[in-house]
């Protein structure tokens, strides 16, 4: 006899359906008949006296199939991946009690026959043929009501099941019973087999948070529920009866007989064959649990949040609540430049210790498309001591002279000025201490880092090598009013404060690094503003019934962000962007400040090199470093610093 006999012959009889053994006389047998006659007459009585009240009174309040389908769902995943597919974060949902969970909702279809044969054979082998009660186990379940006085032995159905999760209380008393008998009888009669059998597939819970087979199938074995073996599909089949008894996880022994057990019951009902079974008995299960950890976590994080106003945006009233939709959420994240971007900050900040700069961020765009294809908010997420979880690419910082070139930007374009009297690279500009008149504030006198004038020279020299007269002198050229409306079309929003003087020109007013990375896009894109995005497309699950799957997709027309052409808007003309390129990536003209091969310059490893405009900036009291750099391929915005504003030490 082999070790799946032995179980056969040994297996515990579900629960559910254990038959109440009292003894073998006749007396005692007559007696069990005269109470079963009882229990048959008292089911007739009820039904006439009880079951017309409550047919009348339920049958008027029965969902329709659409109406139950979205009281089935109480509760979906949102799925959020990476550009490449890789699982990023999936947000649990939750019901109106507060219960969270794993569910993606699948047709039919798309569920394993095993584990359809499998639950089937378990939990309702009459489930083809009866109409939503088996007459048979209702009156044992009558019986044992009336010779225990409790509701001792359940003998539900399918239907029945489905009725107590989603309709009714979980209570064990005669009145709900009947309650659920008659509400299985009229959904049996409104659904065919298929319908109730998908929705209970969906809505049974198989311990560890999985609540439908689809969820089970990935909590358990990394797979989708349509790509279950056999043996797999018995496993699960067995789970919801009493998922915490036969967890495989913390009682595998358990987990392994049941399996047994239910892959007899498929033999029984003529699902499979001994044989089958036997091969299905021997083949070893790989449990995988499911990670619910939170990867590139200030990203994953962001993109939750821009769900919460997008959603509503997107389907208006039918958004409701999003825990009950079932999203998957294709994000831009690179998942290789991510991980770089990670090692990257997590190294620099390492090694800067002795500079007390304890934290740093970073951002890349795409400037072709506004993609955000890479997020870092903290060198260490769940670094407490530096406020780790505080998303520093999204906080406000003052970028120091990393403004300078939207300054001289807006010197050039001046709308208000003759195209001869315009400033260009070549204009001459004196780097001489004065003080500057400055509206309502007193009057502004600028020094140099290096505490030095250099007299008149080009606006090129003066940018490249980040003087900061000449920048006060183009911000007093232009006029704030001009330079605001600048930075506002460059996507930059919090530059809103009334009394703002010169000394913007120096970087004191305060922007988040993804505006700024998001500017500095622009300029790379040749005067196009795209908005930073971080989500490609949002679709559906499982569609609602005549609904498209995709909900928003980048480039399409129903985008997901602001409405704007795919190739971007044209904020500033392509020239000047142009000639404020040329200057952040002229390594000859920065050369004396930086040297000829300072970090600045992008040198491949086969020595050739990389044009690349680049910008540093650092605040009077070193509090923020910040440095912007762009190809036409790729904007990068990096800031250090520390998250109590405390400063830092010879940086």
């Amino acid at each position: 006899m082999d070790q799946f006999e032995l179980i056969q012959k040994n297996r515990p009889t579900p629960p559910s359906a254990q038959p109440l053994t009292r003894g073998g006389t006749f007396g005692r047998g007559l007696i069990s008949g005269v109470f079963a006659f009882i229990a048959l007459a008292a089911f007739g009585l009820g039904m006439l006296l009880i079951g017309y009240v409550y047919v009348v009174n339920l049958g008027e309040g029965l969902p329709t199939p659409d109406q139950l389908a979205k009281r089935a769902s109480q509760f979906q995943s949102i799925r959020i991946y990476d550009r490449d597919g890789g699982l990023l974060n999936e947000r649990l949902g939750a019901d109106e009690g507060g219960r969270e969970g794993r569910r993606t909702s699948v047709p039919l279809s798309r569920i394993s026959p095993f584990l359809q044969q499998a639950t089937i054979a378990t939990e309702d082998a009459n489930f083809r043929n009866h109409q939503g009660v088996d007459p048979v186990a209702l009156l044992r379940a009558l019986y044992y009501a009336v010779t225990e006085r409790s509701i001792v032995s359940g003998a539900s159905t399918i239907p029945q099941q489905l009725v107590k999760m989603i309709l009714l209380s979980p209570e064990q008393t005669m009145t709900r019973k009947i309650r659920e008998a008659i509400l299985a009888t009229e959904v049996s009669r409104l659904y065919n087999k298929e319908e109730i059998l998908a929705l209970y597939l969906n809505e049974l819970y198989y311990g560890n948070l999985a609540y439908g087979a689809e969820a089970a199938a990935e909590n358990y074995f990394r797979k989708n529920v349509e790509d279950l073996t056999l043996a797999e599909a018995a496993l699960l089949a067995g789970l919801p009866q009493l998922p915490a008894v036969y967890d495989p996880y913390t009682a595998p022994d358990r987990a392994k007989k049941r399996q047994g057990v239910v892959l007899g019951l498929m033999v029984e009902q003529g699902y499979i064959s001994q044989q089958q079974a036997d091969d299905a008995w021997l083949e070893p299960l790989q449990y995988t649990p499911i990670s619910f950890d939170l990867k590139s976590p200030h990203f994953t994080l962001t993109v939750r949040q821009e769900l919460e106003t997008l959603l509503p945006q997107l389907l208006g009233a039918e958004s409701g609540d999003i825990n009950k939709l079932g999203l998957e959420v294709v994000t831009t994240l690179d998942p290789r430049k991510q991980a770089e971007a990670e090692q990257t900050v997590a190294q620099v900040i390492g090694g800067l210790a002795a500079n007390n700069a304890s934290n740093g961020a970073l951002v890349s765009i795409d400037p072709r498309t506004g993609e955000v294809l890479a997020l870092v908010g903290s060198a260490d997420f769940d670094n407490v001591e530096i406020s780790g979880q505080v998303n520093m690419a999204l906080a406000p910082r003052q970028p120091g002279s990393s403004i300078k070139p939207l300054v001289y930007l807006s010197t050039f374009e001046q709308p208000d000025v003759a195209v001869d009297q315009r400033w260009t690279p070549g204009t001459l500009v004196a780097d001489i201490e004065e003080d500057f008149p400055d509206g309502a504030n007193p009057p502004y006198r600028p020094t140099n880092y290096d505490s030095r004038e250099h007299g008149v020279i080009t606006v090129r020299d003066a940018l490249a090598s980040s003087f900061n007269i000449p920048a006060v002198r183009a911000l007093q050229k232009t006029g704030l009013p001009n330079f605001l409306n600048l930075a506002q079309r460059l996507g930059i929003t919090t530059l809103t404060r009334p009394d703002y003087g010169l000394s913007l020109s120096l970087g004191a007013g305060e922007i988040p690094l993804i505006e700024m990375t998001g500017a500095f896009a622009t300029l790379a894109n040749q005067g196009r503003y795209l908005p930073p995005v971080t989500i490609r497309e949002i679709r559906y699950t499982t569609p609602p019934p005549g609904v498209d799957a995709i909900i928003c997709q980048i480039g399409s027309e129903k985008p997901c962000g602001p409405q704007v052409p795919p190739e971007g808007v044209q904020v500033v003309s392509a020239v000047d962007a142009y000639l404020i390129t040329s200057i952040l990536s002229d390594n000859e003209a920065r050369t004396p400040v930086f040297g000829a091969n300072s970090a600045l310059r992008l040198v491949a490893p086969n020595g050739a090199e990389r044009p690349a405009a680049v910008k540093t900036g650092t605040t009077n009291d070193v509090r923020d470093a910040l440095t912007m750099g762009y190809t036409p391929q790729l904007a990068t915005g990096v800031w250090v610093g520390n998250s109590d504003n405390s400063p830092m030490i010879n940086l």
